[in-house]
């Protein structure tokens, strides 16, 4: 089941997988409310209709729009790691996974314009990512069972500004939370995928082009942690509550290494198998 938010409220795709959304009578404006709220993928199934409109004619928003916790997964994909190598040759593979936060107020909608900042950064840089909704609350989670707490599936984009992050990562006043929670450096969607969309377990294949051209293409069977391990590592942590989203890493092809930046005017599309594309517009602050 494909369930996405619109202007109109939460929609699910038709059953016949047609391009047309069947928006739901329920009392909530995003599927993370939803979710907070204590639905599951079958109260989403169950839901009556209240109208149905064609895909192409709907206004999406994220799935989650507020996010209480937006948790990305850092240099996990064998793919990046190879390619980080090339200016970080003793660069280990890490044991367990890296994860920093980032603010939900980064989030923004598949189809949103991705904003640079006026001041700064002048390095702003994609990165295709599969990202995990949780559904229920999930506390030192077993690996082995760590699926049954995911809602479903949405794809991210990492944005982030280079520039801050390598000031970051040399110890000075910044940190990747600079570099990556700028407002709107997170676009997500077009939809939340319920695991039943997919083999078990997942085998998505992730896409990223920056004006037509492929930059990003991987299967996230190269994660060097995958999900359940990534689930379980966060949740020894923090708690993980309904509606909180976790970025799973994005593979070889960011423009770092190619010196391709994003500039005003670009079109990123990123997307998943199984799940949909977004596109979004580059603008500058004072464009919007």
């Amino acid at each position: 089941m494909k369930l996405y938010v619109t202007g109109d409220g939460i929609g699910r795709e038709a059953e016949d997988h047609s391009a047309t959304v069947e928006l739901l009578d329920l009392d909530h404006a995003d599927i993370g409310s939803a979710l907070e709220a204590g639905l599951k993928s079958e109260d989403f199934a169950a839901a009556p209709v209240k109208s149905r409109s064609e895909l192409s004619e709907l206004s999406l928003g994220p799935p989650v729009s507020r996010p209480g916790k937006v948790v990305c997964i850092g240099v996990n994909y064998a793919s990046h790691i190879e390619e980080l190598r090339t200016v970080m040759p003793s660069f280990e593979t890490p044991e367990r996974p890296i994860f920093f936060l980032v603010p939900g107020s980064a989030v923004t909608g598949p189809n949103d314009p991705i904003v640079l900042p006026r001041r700064w950064p002048d390095q702003v840089d994609y990165e295709s990512e599969l990202a995990i909704v949780i559904g229920t609350r999930a506390k030192n989670v077993d690996a082995r069972d760590a699926w049954r707490y995911v809602a479903g599936l949405t794809m991210a984009n990492d944005v982030s500004a280079r520039d801050i992050q390598m000031q970051a990562m040399g110890g000075h006043e910044f940190n990747l939370t600079h570099a990556k929670g700028l407002d709107g450096f997170k676009p997500m969607g077009p939809c939340l995928a319920t695991l039943d969309e997919f083999n078990t377990p997942p085998d998505v294949r992730i896409q990223c082009k920056v004006n037509g051209e492929v930059r990003q293409d991987a299967s996230i069977s190269d994660l060097v942690h995958d999900i359940p391990t990534c689930i379980a590592h966060v949740s020894t942590f923090m708690r993980l509550d309904p509606g909180d989203v976790l970025l799973t890493g994005s593979p070889a092809g960011v423009g770092f290494f190619q010196g391709l930046f994003l500039r005003a005017g670009d079109v990123v599309e990123v997307s998943g198998e199984g799940i949909g594309s977004m596109r979004n517009v580059v603008v500058r602050e004072d464009q919007e």
